[in-house]
């Protein structure tokens, strides 16, 4: 067992009709909608896996007592995709980026996360985000059944809305995902090393918001279609790894 240290699908007139009432009861909430987000500037060219920064790798001290550095790494991973909940079906078009190390400790498989980041994800036309957040549980030790298991929730932006407002909580009742290969993982360069894979998840439930108030919440869940059960949600991720020695 792992041991951590950190401790509906829609046709085209459906969709239509989704956003159209989404905006129209968003609007009951607050006039005005969100800036549209700037497009990203052009990557400047650089060295095989200068995009990638391991300053949210955690500190050899952080490592479990009994951990050899020398056997241990950090790794970084970029990964872009499609999100799928309820109601909502957008793309993952500015990558999210896990941060964690891993390596073994009495010779059990164990592993420290290091941080995560994610920009917003627009929803369709209208004024609504949602930003993936790190759920507080991820166990990343790759098997044959499946490529690891990381907690989410998803936080709303839009006009009025709170700030805790999010789709599941850490706390209480995160999106678990289990992600598993939908592309075998390989190596696209060995100085330094990183690695790219594909994988999926197609069997998730999502709960209702949180934390939305009271209108807000019920306006949400009705218009996001939430909860959704098992089966009527996706999370797919294509990943590329950048791998750092600790010694």
């Amino acid at each position: 067992m792992t041991k951590n240290w950190n401790r509906r699908s829609y046709g085209t007139g459906a969709a239509r009709l989704a956003a159209t009432a989404l905006t129209a009861l968003l609007a009951a909430l607050a006039t005005g909608a969100a800036p549209a987000s700037a497009a990203p500037a052009a990557a400047e060219a650089g060295p095989p896996g200068a995009e990638f920064d391991f300053g949210a790798c955690p500190a050899a001290d952080e490592l479990p007592a009994g951990a050899d550095p020398g056997t241990w790494r950090c790794e970084v991973m970029h990964a872009t995709g499609r999100l799928r909940v309820g109601g909502v079906d957008e793309p993952i078009s500015r990558p999210m980026t896990l941060t964690f190390a891993e390596g073994r400790v009495d010779g059990a498989y164990a592993q420290v996360f290091g941080g995560m980041t994610a920009e917003p994800i627009r929803v369709g036309g209208t004024p609504l985000t949602l930003t993936p957040r790190y759920g507080g549980y991820s166990d990343f030790e790759a098997d044959e059944v499946r490529r690891g298991e990381l907690d989410l929730t998803l936080a709303v932006g839009g006009p009025a809305l709170p700030k805790g407002c999010s789709i599941g909580a850490a706390a209480t009742e995160p999106i678990h995902l289990v992600l598993k290969d939908t592309r075998p993982t390989e190596v696209i360069s060995k100085d330094p090393l990183m690695v790219s894979f594909a994988a999926a998840d197609t069997e998730f439930s999502v709960p209702r918001t949180e934390g939305c108030g009271r209108l807000g919440g019920r306006i949400l869940d009705r218009v996001l279609d939430l909860p959704a059960p098992a089966g009527e949600n996706s999370l797919g991720l294509d990943a590329t790894v950048a791998i750092k020695p600790y010694a």
